[in-house]
C-alpha cells in the first residue's frame, strides 16, 4: 500500500502545477455553473490536484485557482437565473430535476436569505439551484457576492488544505510507519466521511424546518 499511496502522490506531482491549477479551476469552475454540479464531481477533481501540491506557493495558487473559478461560475448560474431563469425552470432539464428541489430552494432562499447563499455551497443539489433562485428572485448581484465569496474561500481552504497536507506528510510518514499507507487512506476516507456527515446533518436540519414551515397557498 505505501508503493501505491507513493506512486500516486507522484503521478499527480509529476504533471506541470500550472496545468494541475488550471484543470481545478476551470473543473470548480463548471461545477459551480448551472446543474453541471448534478453531474461533475468538482470536489473530487480539486482534491487530486492537491496531493500534487509541493510548495506553499502552489498551494496558494491553486486555492486562488478553485475559488476563483468557482465564483466565475456562481456569477454566471445567477446571470443566467436572471435572464433566463424560468425558461431553463421549465425546460426538460428543469423537469428532470423536479418542481419539488425548486421549490424547495426557494422556500431555502426566503428563510434563510443570504446564509442560505453561504450554505448551499456545501449541499449536494442545492449548490447548483441556489445561484439560479437568487438570480431569478431580484437579489443584488453585490450582496450575492458578498455571500457566497466566504463560502467558496472555507470550501477551497478545506478541500485544498486536507488533501495538500495528507499528501505533504506522507513521504516521510512512509518511511517511519510500515502501514503508512493504510493510514493515509483511512485519514482522507475519515475526513471525507466526516464532511459528508456534517453536510447531510446540516442539510437534514434545514429540510425539517422547511417542512415545518407553512407554504403559501396556491
Amino acid at each position: 500500500m505505501n508503493d501505491f499511496v507513493l506512486w500516486a502522490i507522484e503521478t499527480v506531482q509529476a504533471v506541470d502545477p500550472v496545468l494541475r491549477t488550471v484543470i481545478a479551476g476551470v473543473a470548480i469552475m463548471l461545477e459551480t455553473s448551472i446543474l453541471i454540479g448534478l453531474i461533475l464531481p468538482g470536489d473530487t477533481v480539486v482534491l487530486v490536484a492537491a496531493i500534487g501540491v509541493t510548495s506553499w506557493a502552489e498551494g496558494i495558487a491553486l486555492g486562488l485557482a478553485v475559488i476563483g473559478g468557482a465564483l466565475i461560475g456562481e456569477s454566471f448560474g445567477f446571470w443566467l437565473g436572471h435572464w433566463a431563469g424560468p425558461h431553463i425552470r421549465a425546460s426538460w432539464l428543469g423537469r428532470r430535476i423536479g418542481e419539488e428541489s425548486w421549490k424547495r430552494s426557494e422556500r431555502y432562499l426566503q428563510r434563510r436569505g443570504g446564509i442560505a447563499i453561504l450554505l448551499s455551497r456545501f449541499f449536494p443539489v442545492l449548490h447548483s439551484l441556489v445561484p439560479l433562485t437568487v438570480g431569478m428572485s431580484g437579489y443584488a448581484y453585490r450582496r450575492f457576492i458578498a455571500w457566497t465569496l466566504p463560502a467558496c474561500t472555507l470550501w477551497a481552504a478545506i478541500y485544498v488544505g486536507l488533501a495538500a497536507g495528507a499528501a505533504g506528510s506522507y513521504p516521510e510518514l512512509s518511511h517511519r510507519v510500515h502501514y503508512a499507507g493504510y493510514f493515509f487512506v483511512g485519514v482522507i476516507a475519515v475526513a471525507l466521511l466526516v464532511i459528508y456527515l456534517v453536510k447531510k446533518l446540516i442539510a437534514r436540519r434545514e429540510e425539517h424546518h422547511m417542512k415545518e414551515e407553512p407554504r403559501p397557498e396556491a
